[in-house]
């Protein structure tokens, strides 16, 4: 029995060590959602500007073309797929891994039919590991980003697309909502359809012509999308996580409180059986 106890006092021991790892982790992360929220916010006004001149010149220029807004038959996709570098998120790169395979099971019958770019070390080793084509790739983001950490693989993705290498561009991504709920997004980006605000249309003037600012602007407004959907993720990424380690936190709790009523009743046992072979000795003696 005194071995039981020691047992049991050392597994609470554990779980109170894995308590005081996972609340740490749960208020870190609190803090870095906060801190995407606010970048998300931030970068907000940039990308609904750039969209109302691009609307401005879509609107006002007729017969307008652009390799990025025709539509061409689709023999091949690609797909940009935004993931994490770390784990400890619950379900936050499962769900989009999960969504990303069911479409490319679904719609591509061979690997040459897609390509991939993926940020995150988590959905790199994902696709590597089923020898899935991946032809860019970025890892070790911080946890706030910048334009210029993901502008080469957005370059890339939007300049391939204007190339013909494929004939559409899907965005992967979980789409922050609270720090509970995150939703995992599948987003045609190119070809871009319907660019149109919300509001009045501004009237601009263009040097050196509308078509030759909408050459400019088109693929920055692209690479824009994208960032706001790293952006997105970031936040969701930080919910994900402080949801999963407040999660683990309440169960470290529920299985020290029930390891200590366990551990005080085997110490109740032990007294009692202490006492009673005290007083069936003394009986034995008297």
């Amino acid at each position: 029995m005194a071995k039981g106890m020691r047992d049991i006092k050392r597994e609470i021991k554990s779980k109170q060590n894995m308590k005081q790892i996972t609340k740490a982790m749960e208020m870190v992360a609190a803090s870095k959602l906060r801190r995407a929220q606010e970048a998300s916010t931030k970068a907000r006004p940039y990308s609904d500007k750039l969209k109302e001149v691009v609307a401005s010149i879509a609107a006002g220029t007729k017969g307008v073309k652009h390799p990025m807004l025709e539509t061409r038959p689709v023999q091949k996709t690609g797909y940009l797929v935004i993931t994490s570098d770390r784990g400890l998120a619950g379900g936050y790169n499962a769900n989009v891994l999960r969504k990303v395979t069911q479409t490319i099971r679904e719609k591509h019958k061979s690997n040459d039919e897609y390509v991939l770019f993926v940020i995150g070390r988590k959905g790199r080793d994902y696709f590597r590991r089923r020898n899935m084509p991946i032809i860019d790739e970025i890892i070790g983001l911080s946890d706030s980003p910048t334009f210029a950490d993901i502008k080469s693989i957005a370059y890339n993705a939007v300049k391939m697309f204007s190339e013909g290498k494929y004939d559409e561009l899907y965005i992967c991504y979980n789409q922050f909502v609270n720090a509970i709920t995150q939703i995992p997004t599948e987003t045609r980006l190119l070809p871009l359809q319907e660019v149109s605000g919300n509001g009045p249309v501004t009237s601009y003037e263009y040097e050196p012509s509308p078509e030759g600012v909408l050459e400019v602007l088109l693929p920055k407004y692209a690479e824009t999308l994208i960032y706001s959907a790293v952006l997105d993720g970031k936040a969701s990424e930080q919910g994900a996580r402080m949801t999963a380690m407040g999660s683990a936190t309440k169960n470290a709790n529920k299985m020290i409180n029930q390891l200590t009523l366990t551990y005080n009743r085997a110490r109740q046992a032990a007294i009692t059986q202490e006492i009673s072979e005290i007083v069936a000795g003394a009986n034995a003696q008297a």
